[in-house]
């Protein structure tokens, strides 16, 4: 029963037959109660908290930016490495996700955080067929340890305002129709 009242809560969002809570705080309430599956990892904070602002590199050596890069979109940012077997499994759903909802208002960050070479980061994303999300690099850990960020993958939901909403330790179906409605019923509002 949730998995088709999901599926009819993402259909319906993307379609635009229902409206959008007038809050982001209903957004993220309205999201929890479409957790299901791997998503029932998925903590929504009741109290947003700022995302630092600490540099990490892009990807190929093209210099550095802090996720203020990202403000005034949602974005689900992914912490991950390449020697993580969890990783290489979450990682093309992670792409079904942004092709899906990337855009003006939604994107998919991945940042490979401790020893990971770029020719290693672009071999793994040549393997798994994924050309779609950013190969940026935290080989320092030090975003990731301002953030909290200990054990692979983690993945973080950062408002438009650069506060984290919510975040799911672990892999997960990020493709799973649980998954599609909660982002779908996150930036909904904000289309």
């Amino acid at each position: 029963m949730k998995r088709r009242f999901a599926a009819f809560v993402y259909t319906a969002l993307l379609a635009g037959a229902i409206t959008a809570p007038v809050s982001a705080q209903a957004d993220l309430e309205a999201a929890a109660l479409l957790r299901e599956g791997d998503m029932k990892k998925l903590i929504i904070r009741e109290d947003p908290k700022a995302t630092p602002n600490v540099a990490y590199q892009l990807a190929d050596g093209a210099g550095e930016q802090t996720l203020e890069a990202y403000r005034g979109k949602h974005i689900l940012l992914n912490f991950w490495a390449t020697w993580c077997a969890p990783c290489r499994k979450e990682m093309p759903q992670l792409s079904e996700l942004q092709a899906e909802f990337g855009g003006d208002s939604f994107e998919v960050v991945t940042i490979a955080t401790g020893r990971n070479s770029p020719a290693g980061i672009q071999k793994f994303f040549d393997e798994i067929g994924v050309d779609n999300l950013p190969r940026h690099q935290d080989p320092k850990q030090a975003l990731a340890s301002q953030m909290g960020i200990f054990g692979l993958p983690i993945t973080v939901l950062i408002d438009p305002e650069g506060n984290e909403v919510a975040r799911l330790r672990g892999d997960a179906d990020w493709a799973s129709d649980s998954a599609k409605a909660i982002i779908a019923a996150v930036i909904g509002a904000g289309g």
